[in-house]
């Protein structure tokens, strides 16, 4: 789903396009919301949710920037 407003595209993920990206399941994906570690979901109405795929990709950034290179070890 696309949103233009003015300048701005912004593209909302469904639950589907969203486990596609981050491979987590829907219950691990609300308990880090609600611990303010993931993006927060849109309500778009009664019945369905989206999250901005800014704001997904920006969260994914951040884990690839925090991975640490490893030694390389014996075989």
């Amino acid at each position: 789903m696309l949103f233009n407003h003015g300048d701005i595209v912004m593209r909302i993920l469904s639950k589907r396009q969203l486990k596609e990206l981050v491979l987590y399941s829907p219950q691990h994906i609300a308990r880090l919301e609600k611990a303010g570690q993931f993006p927060k979901r849109v309500q778009l109405g009664p019945n369905r949710v989206g999250w901005v795929e800014d704001e997904i990709l920006d969260w994914l950034q951040t884990r690839l920037d925090c991975r640490t290179i490893l030694p390389d070890t014996p075989d």
